[in-house]
């Protein structure tokens, strides 16, 4: 059935590997009532590899069945997904595409379209988040890292101390000191999931995490978790918070 989609959409222009269905999701996307047809087709080389290129966007309206196509900026990686939610709070489904980019960092492809009235608008744009959601990780005297967001103005203080004598050396003297000015960082967005904030009305806002590193990529101090919330116009941080991973208990307890 794709193969003569793809002909008609794209006229004589053929990929040179397979197009595969990547995922599919139904419900009204165009806001007449009627159900609609959400498809995310992308390139394999091997059918049963999860890494595909080539990620398209495809929609077929439920009333006329014609078909629509959004091409997405950042188009490859892996494990490409599809999920319909009302995020912009107008009782119409939109439309979340997540992607793997793959990669130690473990960053996160994103896009959240609205397609009422059968016009793409993009509400979500990974990149432009990552540009505007932006940390200074610094280390600090007595085993503390401070987390400052400079556009929310906040400031978060993580407690280290528990990483241990090997790590720690590396950093402070034996009274607790900097030796040196040491810098850490929080990466892009590599998860975000849509929270239920209304039930009744099922509505959903966005949980963005970041990775929280320190000395090096494998060293994970804990992660970002940022709140957004649609107003009318765009997505706006409600609550950001930092989580810590959890160590052994101590003998106090």
């Amino acid at each position: 059935m794709y193969r003569q989609f793809q002909e008609q959409t794209y006229g004589n222009y053929t990929y040179s590997g397979n197009t595969a269905l990547l995922d599919m999701k139904q419900g009204d996307v165009t806001g007449d009532g009627i159900v609609d047809y959400v498809y995310l087709y992308g390139r394999k080389n091997v059918e049963t590899e999860i890494f595909a290129d080539h990620i398209t966007l495809v929609i077929q309206d439920g009333r006329s069945n014609q078909f629509s196509t959004i091409t997405l900026q950042n188009n490859a990686g892996y494990n490409a997904k599809l999920f319909l939610g009302d995020y912009s709070k107008d009782n119409i489904l939109d439309i979340l595409v997540s992607i793997e980019s793959g990669g130690s960092g473990g960053y996160g492809i994103f896009y959240i379209y609205s397609f009422r009235n059968n016009i793409p608008h993009l509400l979500f744009d990974f990149e432009k988040y990552n540009n505007s959601y932006t940390f200074k990780v610094n280390y600090e005297d007595l085993y503390k890292v401070s987390v400052g967001s400079p556009s929310l103005d906040l400031l978060f203080t993580l407690d280290i101390s528990y990483k241990g004598y090997d790590y720690l050396s590396q950093i402070y003297d034996e009274n607790g000191k900097l030796k040196q000015r040491v810098q850490g960082e929080v990466l892009s967005a590599g998860a975000l999931n849509p929270i239920v904030t209304n039930q009744k009305g099922m509505t959903y806002d966005l949980l963005v995490f970041q990775r929280i590193i320190g000395i090096s990529n494998s060293d994970t101090l804990g992660y970002v978790e940022n709140l957004l919330t649609w107003n009318g116009t765009q997505f706006i941080s409600t609550r950001l918070a930092t989580a810590i991973l959890g160590t052994k208990l101590i003998s106090l307890y």
